[in-house]
């Protein structure tokens, strides 16, 4: 029986990882390895879908469930229970099903970000408040950066998309998207900041990959900002899975 693996979401018609893992596997001779793509309702339905899917042997996990997955785990990787997101998971099959927790998007953003830092980019702007955005807060204050966050509602640290202003953009030189704005099938669609204020010195990181560029980087590049998508982070994220699972069956 091949072993499967997949992707969990709601809706996945964005997704690249499909077609990435079996690029992977055939380049690496294991034709016996199938990826899929498994888009439930509701979290509540993965249980049942492990138990119907008997040769599947662990998941990536997309929006909107790298949070809600949480409370369905037996174990969870130190750096996932940090953050409190998951992207990864492991099954465990004997008499009962356990389901392990990994956060590889920790490990594909460090090593997409780290290069690109310049000395100057000493604060970082990211919008989003979800999984992802504490994600990439985590790995920029270990560099060592102080981190501001934008979401609709507003944080204890945070801003509201209300509050961007030059004044914001011009102090912070380094802006991550961590939201799902401009993804496709919404090309068209990009965060609403003050663009003029940007400069050269500024780099805008974008976790949307379909889109590349998205809209965000177009309009960045417009106003003379460095820009890096989030197809790099994909590969890397998706690399550090691959190695997860490789080394638990």
């Amino acid at each position: 029986m091949s072993q499967r693996y997949g992707l969990l979401g709601k809706s996945l018609k964005h997704s690249f990882s499909a077609d990435y893992f079996r690029e992977k596997w055939s380049a690496l001779n294991l034709g016996e390895l199938e990826y899929h793509l498994f888009e439930i309702p509701n979290i509540g339905l993965l249980p049942e879908l492990i138990a119907q899917q008997t040769s599947l042997r662990g998941m990536n996990v997309t929006i909107p469930y790298k949070t809600e997955v949480i409370p369905l785990l037996h174990s969870i990787s130190p750096q996932a229970e940090a953050v409190q997101a998951v992207n990864t998971l492991v099954f465990e099959r004997g008499s009962t099903i356990r389901i392990h927790g990994y956060n590889t998007d920790i490990d594909g953003f460090s090593g997409e970000i780290r290069p690109l830092l310049k000395p100057w980019m000493d604060r970082a702007l990211i919008l989003g408040d979800g999984a992802s955005s504490r994600t990439v807060r985590y790995v920029l204050q270990q560099i060592g950066l102080e981190t501001l966050r934008v979401s609709r509602k507003g944080c204890e640290d945070g801003l509201l998309w209300s509050d961007l202003n030059e004044y914001v953009i011009k102090h912070h030189p380094l802006i991550v998207n961590t939201t799902p704005i401009g993804q496709f099938p919404a090309i068209d669609e990009f965060p609403q900041l003050p663009y003029h204020a940007l400069s050269n010195a500024h780099l805008l990181f974008d976790l949307v990959y379909n889109p590349n560029p998205s809209r965000f980087l177009i309009e960045g590049a417009k106003h003379g900002a460095k820009t890096q998508s989030g197809l790099g982070m994909l590969k890397l994220q998706a690399d550090k899975s691959w190695e997860i699972w490789s080394a638990t069956h």
